[in-house]
């Protein structure tokens, strides 16, 4: 098992120990891994993922497990949730991509200086 985030992509970093004495010696620091399980809606099942604490609560900020594979583009996904993703296309479709934000209109200062 590798100690990576399927959620966050989070792994091991490299770092030192400095004694008092301004020794160094090698160390890591590892994630905060945790066995998490989502229910899914759309599936009717009940999937576990190896999170940090971090990628817990961003799936429950987004509204849940499917909300936030539905949210979130399939390249920034690991293997296993880009086939859970898919599994939830096929069973409850595409979600409504948002209406593209209008164009802004020019300043006050801008219209004046082109009208002149």
């Amino acid at each position: 098992m590798t100690r990576r985030c399927e959620i966050t992509g989070k792994g091991p970093l490299v770092g030192n120990n400095v004694s008092h004495a301004n020794n160094k010696t090698k160390r890591r620091f590892l994630p905060n891994l945790q066995e998490a399980s989502f229910f899914s809606t759309g599936l009717k099942k009940s999937i576990k993922i190896t999170s940090s604490t971090q990628g817990i609560r961003t799936v429950e900020h987004k509204g849940g497990i499917d909300a936030y594979l539905l949210g979130t583009a399939p390249s920034k996904l690991n293997a296993e949730l880009r086939k859970l993703r898919k599994q939830l296309v096929a069973k409850i479709g595409e979600p409504a991509k948002p209406a593209p934000k209008p164009r802004r209109t020019a300043t006050k200062k801008a219209a004046a200086k082109k009208a002149a």
